[in-house]
């Protein structure tokens, strides 16, 4: 049985994260065991999650991942937790575009059973707050709305009216915030900073939001609607019986630190599964790899924030460079790719791909079908995946470049036998077939320099 309640809400920007995350903070301050999930391809919210829990940051997304795999791997990210609060994307019924609502949050709390408790930012109406609330109960019987937290409330007189129009409604009150200015994440081009970026402050600010949540919502309203939830059939997502390995193990380096945020859980799972430990390594501080390195992760994040740092940091940027042409397997995804390009905005990078990347006035952000245009370290030719790009750079590929993928007709990125560079980011979880390629191209790099020493 696991208790499960999703946090949805009209719209963006009614403070879904803010109290998402609040509620995992409070109800661990209880003493709960907290899972932490996001609706989506996001990386941003779950930073805060995983802040709020404790917990490795998970996410749920059918179309990333599959409509089979959301309750085995809600499952597996929540073995151990006494609750699972799923944080919702955009309005309750967006998804994907022209899909009628597929790999909305709505669809994702239908294929988990789970009630929704619907977050209304109340700071520009009173009584149509109600008609909003008893629209969104009625517009789909498949989902349970079980309460509403009404957030941004301007003073008592505001929430009486409201809290009257809505007895009409029969959806229950769980909650009743207060605008509070200690309460703000602040943001940037690509959304809320990540957690990674202001790690003290967000730290400082981890226990007052838990207090506000705590005084403004009945969380043991909530807990009740979780515990509601049925139980689940089916078992665990599990690493181990999506790829296996037998033999000695290598090690790779990740990117992490400020600059590299971005990276799903499931990713270094698989890996691990695979026999392949992950060494995080900041290229903003750390100027050598690992030792005994045999491969290099670059995941996304936001380089263009950083990239004086990391142009700066020339020591690592030629490491990565030699190994990289003495055909260390890599894989790169979005700020990975823009790593390892010739250079970002007029400064010098890795270089190990020949193109310059630069900023755009405007962003690209949406799901994708693509296909694999040869086989390389990553995947075979021919083989198609669903994906997820979100970016505000761009690149030219160089002339006779290798892409690494193909959609709307396309190509993109770079690849090769042992280096694979895109703008897409692919939940492995859901093509666990890519952690195996890439985990034996690692291996057989391994045992290459293992011979020559």
């Amino acid at each position: 049985m696991v208790a499960r309640v999703v946090i949805a809400a009209p719209g963006s920007g009614h403070g879904k994260t803010t109290i998402a995350a609040g509620v995992m903070a409070a109800l661990r301050s209880r003493g709960m065991k907290v899972s932490g999930h996001k609706v989506g391809p996001d990386f941003i919210d779950p930073s805060y999650h995983a802040l709020a829990t404790g917990r490795p940051a998970r996410n749920l997304d059918p179309f990333l991942q599959g409509e089979d795999r959301l309750v085995p791997l809600l499952l597996h990210g929540s073995a151990g937790a006494d609750i699972a609060v799923i944080e919702g994307v955009m309005g309750l019924f967006d998804g994907a575009l022209g899909t009628e609502g597929y790999a909305s949050t709505a669809h994702v709390a239908r294929l988990l059973d789970a009630p929704v408790v619907l977050v209304v930012d109340a700071s520009a109406a009173s009584r149509s707050v109600a008609a909003v609330v008893l629209g969104f109960a009625n517009y789909d019987p498949r989902v349970r709305l079980a309460g509403v937290i009404l957030n941004k409330l301007g003073s008592r007189r505001h929430e009486d009216e409201i809290v009257t129009a809505l007895e009409a409604t029969g959806v229950p009150l769980l909650g009743a915030l207060r605008r509070s200015d200690e309460i703000h994440a602040p943001s940037r081009h690509l959304g809320l900073v990540p957690v990674g970026e202001r790690d003290a402050d967000a730290q400082r600010i981890l226990p007052k939001l838990a207090e506000w949540i705590s005084d403004g919502v009945d969380l043991d309203a909530v807990v009740r609607v979780a515990r509601k939830a049925p139980t689940l059939s089916g078992s665990a997502w599990d690493p181990h019986a999506e790829v296996s390995y037998e033999g000695p193990r290598a090690v790779i380096a990740a990117a992490a630190g400020q600059a590299f945020t971005f990276r799903y859980t499931e990713t270094v799972e698989l890996l691990a599964a695979a026999g392949v430990d992950v060494v995080d390594v900041d290229p903003l501080r750390e100027q050598d790899l690992p030792e005994d390195c045999a491969g290099l992760y670059f995941g996304g994040g936001f380089p263009e924030v950083h990239a004086a740092e990391l142009s700066g940091n020339a020591a690592l940027r030629a490491e990565v460079a030699g190994a990289i042409e003495r055909g260390m397997p890599v894989v790169a995804e979005c700020a990975g790719l823009l790593y390892l390009c010739r250079e970002l905005d007029g400064l010098p990078m890795v270089g190990a791909v020949e193109a310059a990347a630069v900023m755009t006035k405007r962003g690209k952000l949406g799901y994708r079908k693509a296909v694999s245009l040869s086989d390389n370290v990553l995947a075979a030719n021919g083989q198609r995946v669903t994906g997820h790009e979100f970016h505000r750079t761009g690149i030219q590929p160089g002339q006779g470049d290798s892409p690494a993928w193909g959609w709307d007709r396309k190509p993109e990125g770079f690849a090769t036998p042992s280096l694979h560079a895109s703008y897409l980011h692919v939940h492995w979880a859901g093509y666990p077939e890519l952690a195996s390629r890439f985990a034996a191209a690692v291996h057989a790099h391994a045992a290459l320099v293992r011979d020559r020493v």
